[in-house]
């Protein structure tokens, strides 16, 4: 092909550009007046698992989590001779690709759920240079509006966290009929003899006055509150990483901030509390008709 490209009146670098070859090589076979050797597909090499092909594939297709191992064991027991490595690749190759179950999205109607959590964080405050201090996020997220209220507290003991909810349903202007809980000692304290779940004693009354029924999640189900944590590293993400906070005041200030201009945040409170701002993302009505009213002493 070089030389009737060259016998043609093609130039060498019009010949390289055609053939996808280097110049040089198109010189050197135009000086010795030959043909470069043209070379075939290589013959594909036998390799030592072919003959057990069928059995592997037949057996990874009645039990898919079968162990390279535990196979390589049986083509053993009928006379393969070859290494463990070798079966491992096969396995690799011919194993079929798990089946991901479907996510069924959770979901409650308007003023039906809230979820609660802390998240825990270590800040170093710029009037507390060298010292780094531990400060517990908490969450309350509404699930039909996805509307969350969220503070910085030092402590994550009983009175921070009563102090939040209060707060919270301040800020929303009424209760969900339900709060949901992970087993977090400050609303679960343990269960009775029949597995019912014990609350504390202090939250049930808080419930009571506010008109909310507290839900504990099963344990070891961490997609039971998805809304409520899927917003923590969100927050840690784009708000709290490499900026900076006088003190806690001032990082609870910039964290509204934040929540109120976020784009992400589906819904934010306002500052005085008296009624709920929808995000102009969000397409649902706001639930907040829907809360119980809260019961004034």
């Amino acid at each position: 092909m070089i030389l009737e490209l060259h016998r043609q009146g093609l130039k060498v670098a019009a010949i390289a550009r055609q053939l996808g070859v280097d110049r040089k090589t198109v010189r050197k076979y135009i000086s010795r007046g030959l043909e470069p050797p043209a070379y075939g597909p290589r013959s594909l090499r036998q390799k030592s698992t072919d003959p057990f092909l069928p059995y592997l594939g037949e057996r990874l297709t009645a039990f898919p989590g079968l162990t390279a191992v535990r196979l390589w064991r049986e083509l053993r027991e009928r006379g393969y001779a070859g290494g463990y490595t070798a079966v491992k690749r096969a396995v690799r190759d011919i194993r079929p690709d798990p089946i991901i179950p479907f996510e069924v999205r959770f979901e409650t109607p308007p003023g039906k759920q809230a979820q609660v959590d802390l998240a825990r964080f270590e800040v170093e405050f710029t009037d507390e240079l060298g010292v780094t201090r531990i400060v517990w996020l908490f969450s309350m997220v509404l699930g039909y509006s996805r509307l969350i209220w969220a503070r910085f507290v030092v402590h994550q003991d009983l009175q921070s966290v009563l102090r939040c909810h209060i707060a919270a349903l301040e800020a929303f202007g009424g209760a969900p009929r339900e709060i949901l809980y992970d087993r977090m000692k400050t609303a679960v304290i343990g269960e009775d003899a029949d597995g019912l779940v014990i609350y504390n004693r202090a939250l049930l009354d808080l419930a009571r006055h506010y008109g909310f029924q507290p839900r504990a999640c099963r344990p070891y189900r961490p997609k039971t509150k998805g809304k409520v944590e899927r917003p923590f590293r969100y927050i840690r993400e784009d708000f709290f990483l490499g900026a900076s906070f006088r003190n806690l005041d001032d990082l609870n200030v910039q964290l509204r901030h934040w929540l109120e201009r976020s784009p992400t945040i589906v819904c934010t409170p306002p500052r005085n509390g008296s009624s709920m701002r929808p995000s102009p993302k969000k397409s649902r009505r706001s639930s907040h008709c829907h809360l119980l009213p809260i019961a004034r002493c």
